[in-house]
């Protein structure tokens, strides 16, 4: 099995398998700049570039010296194979270059707890879909019944809505309990008050390499070439503002405040090997949406919940291969209409919940609206997020000997802003 000379234990989510590219800076060198994680380490790709290492696609280029990982990203699938091939050669077990080379070890392998981590892509766009068929129909269930869970829309193409870029915040960063207008109960006025259903949502997010020219829509086959990779992601949602606000143009207020990624993004080359066959989907797509396989990725997922002061406890797990529509069919649905992405964008894939209620991928199905509450170890219940509540996401694939993992994306609610 591939190796790395650094010692890295089989439950790492950052083998030398992953190699997964963020942004990160030092106390010594403050500017931002591109790394890969390589388990307790970070990797400074600009400094590989610097000395030389870097050729082909890649050659000139100087994209690892820069705040963001926007200009690599838009280089497209061969240069991204290309820096993957590179670093895994000098982080083999096998190859001296770095390994018994103290300088360039000193100023390129960094110490993970001594790094700050930043947003990887200066996101210009971000979409969330709804590509959960066990989420849509829990949540349809609630709001219609059984008979009419699903929309008469839902399985001819991946509903979605376009969000806000701006409040995209990395792992870590508190989230501050929205407020708006929100209707108790039945009333029939609203009042303003600070959110009384803040929930979270298992999604995954995926990043945009290349675009696509305004007007060219991106063809089915070809739409994995343009996602450069994933990325934890909890779309945080108000489900009482979202109630009054959402009929007829759906979320707004209720989605604006907060959406949280992880700072790694593990490339869809480092989830080759885990790709499966994705749900049957019946009725059959549109031939814009069939690709030669529906494909999926087995990606692992978990979320706990630590209450203020106690210990984080495991309330989902569930998995991404769970997912009815595609990454490919959300990006290609996306630009049919001749919508251009940009390098950089990011969409969602909305919640992931799986086929039973332990794997329900956000409070408002793991309580059913509320009328199953959790109880936690300490015996207190929840319906929804209190302040001090810390959400933790995390998932990785499992390899044989290895892990291929995302790390954690998490987030501390704290009380609304004072009285306006």
């Amino acid at each position: 099995m591939l190796t790395s000379f650094l010692e890295i234990p089989p439950t790492s989510h950052f083998p030398i398998q992953n190699l997964p590219f963020g942004i990160f800076s030092t106390a010594e060198q403050p500017a931002p700049r591109v790394g890969v994680r390589i388990g307790d380490f970070v990797l400074d790709v600009s400094v590989v570039e610097e000395l030389a290492y870097f050729g082909g696609n890649l050659q000139g280029k100087r994209v690892f010296r820069q705040p963001t990982l926007n200009a690599f990203m838009a280089l497209g699938r061969p240069a991204w194979r290309e820096a993957r091939t590179v670093l895994t050669n000098l982080l083999r077990s096998e190859n001296p270059t770095l390994r018994d080379n103290p300088a360039f070890r000193a100023r390129a392998l960094h110490p993970i707890a001594t790094v700050t981590m930043h947003l990887p892509a200066a996101i210009g766009d971000y979409t969330d879909f709804y590509a959960s068929r066990e989420h849509a129909t829990n949540v349809g269930t609630m709001l219609r019944g059984a008979e009419n869970a699903l929309m008469p829309n839902w399985l001819h193409l991946p509903v979605g809505y376009h969000g806000r870029a701006s409040s995209v915040i990395l792992s870590g960063v508190n989230v501050t309990r929205p407020r708006g207008q929100v209707a108790p109960g039945n009333a029939s006025t609203p009042e303003f008050a600070a959110s009384r259903s803040l929930d979270f949502e298992l999604e995954m997010g995926f990043l945009i390499g290349t675009g696509n020219p305004l007007g060219e829509p991106i063809p089915i086959e070809a739409a994995e070439e343009h996602i450069f990779g994933l990325v934890l992601l909890n779309d945080w949602s108000a489900r009482d503002i979202q109630a009054w606000e959402y009929q007829p143009l759906g979320p707004f207020l209720a989605k604006n405040f907060a959406t949280s990624i992880s700072p790694w993004v593990v490339t869809l080359d480092a989830l080759a090997p885990f790709a499966v066959p994705g749900p049957a989907q019946d009725p059959v797509p549109l031939p814009y949406l069939r690709a030669p396989a529906n494909q999926g990725y087995d990606v692992r997922l978990e979320v706990a919940l630590q209450p203020a002061g106690g210990a984080a406890h495991t309330i989902c797990r569930s998995n991404l291969k769970h997912l009815y529509w595609s990454l490919a069919q959300q990006a290609a649905h996306h630009t049919i209409t001749g919508c251009n992405l940009r390098a950089g964008d990011l969409c969602g894939t909305g919640t992931i919940s799986g086929p039973d209620p332990g794997s329900y991928g956000s409070l408002l199905e793991l309580t059913w609206r509320g009328q199953n509450p959790l109880t936690l170890p300490d015996g207190a219940t929840r319906k929804f997020l209190e302040d001090g509540d810390t959400i933790i996401m995390t998932g990785h694939c499992q390899g044989d000997g290895y892990r291929v993992g995302f790390g954690e994306v998490a987030g501390k609610i704290v009380s609304a802003m004072g009285a306006l």
